[in-house]
């Protein structure tokens, strides 16, 4: 029997579970959702209020809500034969909405996966560890590698060393990956891609803005493998939560229109009379009765698909065997065995979810079981999650609020103003003139034409003038002197100025209360406003919206997440198996290998959100100014643009220009010590040279002398042989001299004894003479030369030496 909680209409859930097996449990459970929701009490039905409040905000989002009570506002009791208006809505939200939701759509990512299991740990700190121990024996290393050819780096995947600590981070941040993480990667991109997440994500999007929640749900199944479906938030229910993103409910569901085939499809075991009888079922009139103001089809059959959390009592038999061991045995909960010595009980309880189907206002359960395929973290076995993922990012009491819903009074007046301006635009008329009859009647114009009326408004309007009289026939003063007098009709100008103001003030309402202004949309870009302003207020714009991409990428990681949860359960099945395996990309062999052991990892998933177009402007000033310095170089430049994390992009520009830094230093260092030995080298050519040069000037002054003493010797000997010769010649001379002097002094002695012997016998003459003149007595006689003596000029000086 199940027992029905006294705090609510659900059952009982501390029962045995085998009671929440059965069908009676289930079916309880589906009354009271279905009593919450779809109940006629004071409230109103929660399901149709939620379906026509989300069908009302979808109506504006498109620009055709109801024109009921605009007309309403300006009949007078409900007439409005005077009124020749054009009821178009003006579409001023959807612009909004389309700025909102393309916004988002357009916003790139790409989904990450990161091993948090033990063994993805110890393989990722081993290879911290064998990278550092690498980069301290960096140099024995390569020296070791060049001499035997062979590579004995630990890490032999990494293609260049880093050379710090902080490279070996940024390495591990950016380029390190494990191949069990590229495998969940390319599992969860291929699942994705195969249910067409793109147009899904639009959808969301797109309900984010409008309604301000959206739901996605995973599933799984023999046939299609893991599934990604858009689930229509006027469909769901769920428990109360103020939890913006659902967490804390305990059931879901949703509300499908089914035809009996595609029933029978989907619940194969029915019977004949079964399908017959919910055929034959006429329902409750909220349930196929045209409640959602459009046509409906009356064959379709309303379907509860929910989910109910609960918990079960998981038992274990543990048995000792005669060998001392322990042996465990799953139980259900009713097993209470009596104490023995050789087992006892253990048991813990853990959250399950059980499945059911229900056909709305009638007593029939189409399915009600323990879920199959759960989603369990691997973190905390003990914990399920739901197959459905929702998000309202502004909740509060459990009433969602929407980007449309705040817009929808000012839309309303925005309507109104068009309405009234057409109103007064209607009822504005040309300006006309006044004819004085009167004053026509006397005119004569001299052509035998009358002046009527007619004809005085033809000359009026063809020329301008206007033929009258001051004077009457009978000379009195004619009051109808001007017959046409021009009448101005200005009084609706200043209405049409007062009614476009209303609307700019609505329509800034709109821009104020949702952030959307006009640097977001481009409306009216402000002339004298700087482009850098612009940027800025289009900036603070994203900002105000940015809750509604927060809840889109809320909804990505969670389907993500699921999808890695289920992966191991598509592995179980051979064909699901190698139809997974088909689809990944064939040339990455190792995420193939990989694939096997992907149940045995667990997984943290994140987006890497590509920077809007602000932030890559910002990233690319810094990128331009650091190129421009000669801080990094381009190919580091077209590194960092790859970086779609921009805080790791910038982290990435700081390294590199530090890294750039250090080089420049190294090579100016480089620069100034090749200078210096440059200088060395020059100043050691410059002094060979000079060395040189002296040794050469030395070598040549020595040959110079060595030539100077050779031609000295020379000369000496020369001067020497010379001197030979002329001491020969003098000798010869000095002997021929002698020889003459030798036979002058001889021919003087000669002459000198000849003389003395001339003399001598002179004497003896004359002394004879005189002998003989005293003896004679003879005259004195003179013994003179008479100067015929003379030897010829010829003197013996001629031979003194010269």
């Amino acid at each position: 029997m199940v027992y029905t909680n006294y705090n609510s209409s659900f059952p009982d859930q501390v029962v045995p579970d085998s009671v929440k097996n059965s069908y009676d449990y289930g079916l309880q459970v589906a009354q009271a959702i279905e009593n919450e929701w779809f109940r006629q009490d004071i409230g109103g039905d929660r399901y149709l209020q939620n379906f026509q409040n989300y069908h009302s905000l979808r109506l504006y989002a498109r620009g055709e809500q109801p024109v009921s009570k605009y007309k309403d506002e300006l009949s007078i009791n409900g007439d409005l034969s005077y009124l020749n208006l054009d009821w178009k809505i003006v579409p001023v939200i959807p612009k909004f909405v389309d700025i909102v939701v393309n916004g988002m759509t357009d916003k790139g990512y790409k989904i990450k996966s990161f091993a948090t299991d033990p063994f993805a740990l110890k393989e990722r700190t081993d290879f911290i560890f064998n990278a550092i121990s690498d980069m301290q024996s960096r140099e024995e290393i390569e020296t070791l590698n060049q001499i035997t050819g062979q590579n004995f780096f630990s890490n032999k995947q990494i293609k260049e060393l880093p050379a710090t600590e902080q490279e070996l981070e940024l390495y591990m941040q950016l380029d390190y990956k494990q191949s069990i993480e590229i495998a969940e990667e390319e599992l969860i991109e291929n699942v994705l891609s195969y249910n067409k997440y793109n147009e899904i994500k639009k959808r969301l999007a797109y309900d984010l803005t409008v309604l301000g929640v959206s739901a996605v749900k995973t599933n799984f199944n023999l046939a299609n493998g893991i599934t990604v479906d858009y689930v229509d938030p006027a469909n769901l229910v769920y428990s109360y939560t103020d939890d913006p993103n659902f967490e804390d409910i305990y059931y879901v569901g949703e509300v499908k229109s089914l035809s009996l085939e595609e029933i029978k499809k989907q619940f194969p075991y029915l019977t004949q009379s079964e399908l017959e009888e919910i055929q034959e079922y006429s329902g409750s009139n909220n349930y196929r009765n045209n409640f959602y103001n459009y046509d409906y089809d009356r064959n379709l059959i309303q379907v509860l698909y929910f989910e109910y959390k609960t918990y079960q009592n998981q038992v274990f038999k543990i048995k000792q065997t005669d060998q001392g061991l322990e042996k465990a045995l799953e139980k259900d909960d009713s097993f209470d065995p009596p104490e023995t010595d050789n087992f006892n009980k253990v048991h813990r309880a853990i959250e399950v979810l059980y499945s059911g189907a229900k056909i709305l206002g009638h007593e029939k359960m189409l399915k009600w079981e323990l879920a199959k395929n759960m989603t369990r973290p691997f973190s905390d076995q003990t914990k399920v999650e739901m197959n459905y993922a929702m998000s309202a990012p502004r909740m509060y009491k459990g009433r969602i609020e929407s980007l449309v819903s705040k817009c929808i009074g000012f839309a309303d007046m925005i309507q109104l103003t068009h309405l009234k301006l057409q109103q007064v635009l209607s009822r504005m008329v040309p300006d006309g003139v006044y004819v004085d009859v009167d004053g026509l009647a006397e005119v004569d114009l001299g052509n035998g034409t009358n002046y009527n009326p007619a004809e005085a408004l033809n000359m009026y309007f063809q020329t301008g003038s206007i033929v009258g009289r001051s004077l009457t026939q009978d000379g009195d003063p004619n009051r109808g002197k001007v017959p046409i007098q021009e009448l101005q009709t200005s009084s609706g100008i200043s209405k049409i100025q007062a009614l476009i103001q209303t609307y700019q003030y609505y329509l800034q309402m709109i821009r104020d209360v949702t952030g959307l202004n006009e640097a977001r949309d481009g409306s009216q870009p402000a002339k004298d406003s700087l482009v850098g302003l612009q940027k800025l207020a289009a900036a603070a714009s994203n900002t105000a919206t940015k809750h509604i991409l927060q809840s889109l990428m809320y909804l990505t990681i969670r389907s993500a997440e699921n999808i890695s949860l289920r992966v191991a359960d598509m592995l179980e099945f051979p064909l699901l198996k190698q139809s997974l395996m088909s689809s990944i990309n064939q040339f990455n062999v190792s995420t193939l290998a990989e694939i096997d052991k992907l149940n045995m990892h667990e997984f943290g998933i994140f987006l890497e959100l590509e920077p809007d177009e602000e932030e890559q402007a910002g990233l690319e000033r810094n990128i331009q100014i650091a190129l421009q310095g000669g801080q990094i170089g381009l190919e580091d430049a077209i590194d960092i643009r790859e970086i779609k994390n921009l805080k790791l992009a910038n982290q990435f520009l700081k390294y590199r220009q530090k890294i750039k830094a250090e080089q420049a230093q190294q090579a100016q260092l480089a620069n100034i010590q090749a200078q210096a030995n440059a200088n060395a080298e020059s100043a050691e050519r410059a002094a060979l040279a000079e060395t040189q040069k002296q040794q050469v000037i030395n070598e040549q002054k020595v040959q110079l002398e060595q030539a100077k003493s050779q031609f000295e010797i020379q000369r000496m000997q020369t001067e020497a042989q010379i001197k030979r010769g002329l001491m020969s010649e003098e000798f010869n001379f000095n002997m021929q001299l002698a020889k003459a002097r030798a036979g002058v002094e001889k021919a003087k002695e000669q002459d000198i004894e000849d003389r003395k012997d001339e003399r001598a016998r002179i004497i003896g003459t004359q002394q004879s003479e005189m002998i003989s003149q005293r003896q004679n007595d003879e005259l004195p006689k003179n013994f003179e030369s008479s100067g015929f003596d003379s030897l010829g000029g010829f003197g013996l000086e001629q031979f003194e030496p010269r």
